[in-house]
């Protein structure tokens, strides 16, 4: 191994389309010369995608069984001094909102195979749905999970023949307050973000017009000491022997992954910890190099086993046959 680099998309500062464009172009780029190289890329070791991406990997291995499908559902927990969040992610989804037709036109330009559903199809859920398991109503989670784990998915079954997994990615927002406030904010920012004037007033004044989540200071030390996420999973899938072909899926798996503040705790754990998987398990990592996902590159190393001694912890909360 010549070369390894990792990046999250906290250190990038990338909203989400506009940074699951970068990664996914970077694949399209870089893969083969790094492959050439024997160089490592790996992108998207922080926060976004780690827990996502092998918290699937780690269901997966868990379940007796073929996990055809996982939910998750991020939740962040705050303490008495509440969440907040700097305004240079704000101010990146501002400058960022185009970008979608960038991202249509990038995976057009791919003419991908799909990948084979086993199992009934995943269907989606409304864009505000409630979660009777965790007493919560939740939204579509737009971080790049879902694309990371979308890739994940496709190399370990075209390369190492696994079953595909379908995948979805949800946060909660707690109760119906929340809700409406977070419907109000983002009419705000959708009005805003589409004229120049808008965009000059959303970037002067986060605190107002995301109700108090953002702000030009960012969150206070109590603040972060205060915070943590758990990321729970909902899998479903088939028995050893149970065909999967008219079958409804007989087993129901939840697993969870929970660790501190996400994006100044959880995500220099998570980087420093695959960097150190990379110079310890070479061995297990994908035979050439490339541009990688993280469930790509560390699914047969000890990575998870390092996260969890170090605060990113992983367990099974229930596994049933239906």
């Amino acid at each position: 191994m010549e070369l390894a680099v990792l990046t999250s998309v906290e250190n990038l500062r990338y909203t989400s389309v506009m940074f699951i464009w970068f990664l996914e172009l970077m694949y399209w780029k870089y893969h083969e010369k790094a492959a050439e190289k024997g160089v490592y890329i790996i992108g998207s070791c922080g926060f976004d995608s780690i827990p996502a991406d092998l918290g699937i990997i780690y269901t997966r291995n868990k379940m007796n069984g073929t996990l055809t499908a996982v939910e998750s559902f991020l939740t962040v927990h705050s303490g008495p001094e509440g969440l907040c969040i700097h305004d240079g992610t704000w101010k990146s989804a501002v400058y960022g909102f185009g970008d979608q037709s960038n991202l249509k036109k990038l995976r057009n330009q791919a003419n991908l195979k799909p990948v084979p559903i086993v199992g009934p199809k995943l269907k989606r859920r409304w864009p505000i749905s409630y979660c009777r398991e965790l007493n919560s109503y939740s939204i579509p989670f737009l971080g790049a999970d879902t694309s990371v784990v979308k890739r994940t998915q496709r190399y370990l079954h075209e390369n190492l023949e696994q079953s595909p997994v379908q995948y979805a990615a949800y946060i909660t927002v707690g109760g119906i307050t929340s809700v409406i406030k977070l419907m109000f904010a983002g009419l705000f920012f959708l009005f805003f973000v589409k004229f120049g004037i808008g965009r000059q007033l959303l970037i002067k004044f986060p605190w107002l017009f995301s109700f108090g989540y953002f702000s030009k200071q960012g969150p206070t030390q109590k603040q972060i000491d205060a915070s943590s996420f758990t990321m729970t999973f909902f899998g479903q899938g088939y028995s050893q022997g149970f065909g999967s072909d008219k079958n409804k899926p007989n087993i129901r798996i939840c697993t969870q992954v929970k660790g501190p503040e996400a994006g100044y705790v959880a995500t220099p754990i998570a980087m420093v910890q695959a960097a150190m998987t990379l110079l310890s398990d070479a061995s297990d990592l994908p035979k050439a190099g490339g541009v990688f996902t993280p469930g790509a590159a560390f699914s047969r190393t000890n990575l998870i086993d390092r996260l969890n001694q170090r605060g990113i912890e992983f367990s099974i909360i229930s596994s049933s046959e239906v």
